[in-house]
């Protein structure tokens, strides 16, 4: 595979002007949502709540945002962008193109990918407004600025390769809607977003390491503040070996045709 191709980067292209073009439908939704849930959580219960660790409590929610928001668009726009393909059947050009299989994934991918980081960036530049407003408050920074990188693009790229398994999954758009809002939603919010992993007892504590998102929050939770409950490089390993076997499937999933021949 070339990266270079033709056609790979045609496709690249296609798919990410179809979100930029739409910068009110793809953009503004995730900026206003996390502007509300840092004035409700931040500013309105934040300063009711004691400092988490030493952290302020709107400081110590906003990495645990910043995941929501790109796990959410990534899996959104590569969910929605294979079953509207499908839909609409011209997701067959593609298939009858010379690109492939792993190139048609990793376009996909790709394209969803840099939205979920960009909705990222946006959710970390509100966060920093908002605690800026209180002058109390220390300025957003990251302490470990690689960490927050390396994540946040393992984390866009595994859901990414998530919302093409759901794009090919999903029979109607109300499979779509059933997805990010009854699976990857609660996930999130049960994955140490609004809390730290060590103020559960033992057990759950035990049972939050059998989600993803946990590793997600807690490492993102570490670049930018420098805390963790868990190692990091632990946790980058478990999503990179997550991100790699959902990244493969798809690639199995386009080579037997699953979902695209009906």
């Amino acid at each position: 595979m070339s990266l270079a191709s033709v056609g790979l980067r045609t496709l690249v292209r296609r798919e990410i002007l179809r979100y930029v073009r739409r910068p009110w439908n793809t953009f503004l939704p995730p900026a206003i949502t996390n502007a509300l849930y840092f004035v409700v959580f931040g500013v309105i219960l934040g300063g009711r709540i004691s400092a988490t660790g030493g952290i302020p409590y709107i400081l110590f929610i906003l990495p645990g945002l910043v995941v929501l928001g790109a796990t959410s668009d990534a899996f959104q726009n590569a969910s929605f962008t294979i079953f509207h393909g499908r839909w609409n059947e011209y997701i067959h050009e593609v298939q009858t193109s010379p690109l492939s299989y792993v190139e048609m994934v990793f376009a996909y991918v790709t394209a969803s990918a840099l939205r979920g980081i960009v909705i990222a960036v946006m959710v970390a530049v509100v966060g920093a407004v908002f605690t800026n407003l209180d002058g109390s408050i220390p300025p957003v920074s990251l302490a470990h600025p690689i960490y927050v990188v390396a994540f946040v693009l393992v984390i866009t790229i595994l859901f990414a390769g998530f919302g093409v398994m759901g794009g090919l999954w999903a029979r109607d758009f109300d499979y779509l809607t059933v997805m990010n809002q009854f699976i990857i939603r609660p996930l999130v919010f049960f994955g140490a977003v609004f809390y730290p992993l060590s103020a559960l007892p033992d057990f759950w504590q035990t049972v939050s390491l059998l989600n993803p998102m946990v590793y997600m929050v807690d490492g993102v939770r570490y670049g930018f503040l420098g805390v963790a409950d868990i190692d990091p490089n632990v946790s980058l390993a478990v999503l990179v070996g997550a991100a790699v076997a959902v990244i493969g499937t798809d690639i199995v999933l386009f080579q037997r045709g699953y979902g695209l021949t009906e």
